[in-house]
């Protein structure tokens, strides 16, 4: 076996470094197109969007908000229909106001009542399909 000098020894610890240094720097621009594609407005409203709709209490939330507008709103179309009555008007809106907040309060409630009835719908399906 030849013994190495020093040159040598110094030329293969060089090129190990390079090939290295080659490696990382590979790592680095990659790491940067992540970041740069991570930072892009488009994908920053994106990521907001997908922990917000993540959250289960934001959904419970959300969900509670929406049946609460919109069964105030279909009672005051019940009531107020087609009429162009101000009195009739008046009437409506606050009985919107009115079934917005009492749902608003009670989103829960009627969440778990209507839970329960769905439940008792569908087991009844799955009992006769089991027998």
């Amino acid at each position: 076996m030849t013994t190495q000098t020093a040159s040598e020894r110094l030329k293969e610890s060089i090129r190990l470094l390079e090939i290295k240094q080659e490696e990382e720097g590979k790592i680095l621009k990659e790491q940067l197109r992540i970041t740069y594609e991570s930072l892009k407005p488009v994908n920053l409203i994106k990521s907001s969007l997908k922990e917000i709709t993540s959250s289960v209490e934001v959904k419970n939330d959300l969900f509670g908000a929406i049946m609460s507008i919109l069964s105030g709103y279909l009672t005051k179309r019940m009531v107020v229909g087609s009429e162009s009555n101000v009195f009739m008007k008046l009437i409506g809106a606050l009985l919107q106001f009115g079934v917005t907040g009492l749902i608003a309060k009670n989103a829960d409630t009627i969440r778990e009542f209507f839970s329960v009835i769905i439940d008792k719908l569908v087991r009844p399906a799955e009992e006769t399909t089991q027998t």
